[in-house]
């Protein structure tokens, strides 16, 4: 279909309305031709004809309400390692120091340094792959101009959870964030995200699984932002690789997660998972894109939704499995809670198979809270409000059996039941 001249109008007036750094330049040169390619997101795209991209295609930010909470403070009581940004910021005097650690880590406004030259070649590669299946332009943006983000290479296991905290103050924040992460074989990590970053946040991890590397993840978005935000996790996982990605939403404008997840290597898996609650202005859009190219891999979804007020949460997951990737062990679960009639759940499930050996399956649901289970818990002299907290929690349960860390989970959930005594 060809680009509308307005959106290629669009493009150009985001672009001069940038910056580039001059850090890993070619790398950006190249990421800003992938962008005037394809052009930047509209509603006609099949991926996003779901949720309006205008928001994230203008050049300047809406003036949010920065409401200052201890969100930030989150994973205070496990043995984390922090590191702070500020408004997008590295803040190294509240960070604490990876020197110990079996790592090497590196920020993307320092430069090429003489050891990391794995960095060079990593920027920007897993974005540029994904870029021939299906348009991506807003991490094709984020790769040109992202001034800042994190160089991890993980040489070790890495015993305590690392922890990025996000700390918006500015009500114009305008932050593009790029991390990578590159595991090693036999290498471990856990990296943990929390808090509101900015009014408009970009964000893209790319992840580098070597031969039998795990890497763990967990993200937690702010509860009162009103800003948007746009977070691409991109990972390649070669044989004997484990990767698990979980994120938790709670209330917000507009989120947009996309997961573009490359099996390469045989004998793998990847396990995604994430909790969405929200009403009102609330918009939140999982995507995911999963390719087996490799043997007897296995890959997970499970996504679930709580909406109410007219809030609007969106499903889009494919598993492609590819010829030679016999075996293929793959399960997509999309499910919705609707507290009311307003609230809309849209889903759009594939399965792309060219290989005859293999285990796929999806489904999805949506509906209303049991009334039999309400009456039971009510006739037990539960409080109506405690009883929809306590089925609420129970329908989301799934979601938090993914997480390997019994402690994070647990600190997740706690989180969620502080915030479903409001929200109910």
């Amino acid at each position: 279909m060809p680009v509308s001249t307005n959106i290629i109008d669009q493009t150009e007036a985001l672009i001069s309305s940038q910056e580039m750094p001059k850090t890993y330049w070619d790398q950006r040169i190249e990421a800003l031709s992938r962008l005037r390619n394809i052009s930047l997101p509209s509603k006609k795209d099949e991926y996003w004809k779901y949720t309006d991209p205008q928001v994230f295609n203008n050049p300047s930010v809406l003036l949010t309400n920065v409401v200052v909470s201890d969100e930030h403070l989150m994973f205070r009581s496990i043995d984390c390692l922090r590191l702070v940004f500020i408004d997008g910021i590295f803040d190294k005097t509240s960070s604490d120091s990876l020197d110990d650690e079996p790592v090497e880590l590196l920020w993307l406004s320092s430069g090429t340094k003489e050891n990391s030259f794995w960095v060079s070649e990593f920027y920007g590669s897993l974005e540029a792959e994904s870029q021939h299946r299906v348009p991506r332009p807003l991490a094709a943006f984020n790769s040109a101009f992202a001034r800042e983000g994190l160089l991890l290479r993980v040489f070790g296991k890495v015993v305590k959870p690392i922890h990025i905290e996000y700390v918006n103050k500015s009500p114009t924040a305008d932050v593009i964030l790029h991390h990578c992460v590159k595991v090693e074989k036999e290498a471990s990590v856990t990296l943990i995200e929390s808090g509101a970053a900015a009014a408009r946040f970009n964000k893209v991890i790319e992840v580098d699984l070597s031969v039998g590397s795990s890497f763990d993840h967990v993200n937690v978005q702010g509860t009162d932002i009103e800003g948007v935000v746009a977070s691409q996790l991109f990972a390649k996982l070669s044989s004997e690789c484990s990767l698990k990605s979980f994120a938790l939403t709670m209330n917000g404008t507009l989120t947009r997660h996309e997961s573009i997840i490359d099996l390469v290597g045989d004998n793998s898996s990847a396990h995604l998972a994430g909790a969405a609650i929200g009403g009102g202005l609330f918009h939140h859009d999982d995507t995911v894109f999963i390719t087996h190219d490799a043997l007897a891999c296995e890959s997970r979804q499970v996504f679930k939704k709580v909406l109410r007020r007219g809030g609007k949460g969106i499903f889009q997951g494919k598993i492609l499995v590819k010829p030679m990737a016999q075996k293929t062990d793959g399960y997509q679960l999309s499910q919705a809670l609707l507290l009311d009639e307003e609230s809309q759940f849209l889903v759009k499930p594939e399965l792309e198979i060219y290989a005859d050996d293999v285990a796929c399956s999806h489904g999805s649901t949506s509906g209303a809270i049991d009334e039999e289970a309400l009456f039971y818990l009510r006739s037990r002299g539960i409080p109506d409000e405690k009883a929809r907290e306590l089925l609420v929690l129970a329908f989301l349960a799934e979601v938090f059996d993914e997480i390997d860390s019994a402690e994070i989970a647990e600190e997740l959930v706690n989180h969620l039941q502080l915030y479903l005594s409001g929200y109910l």
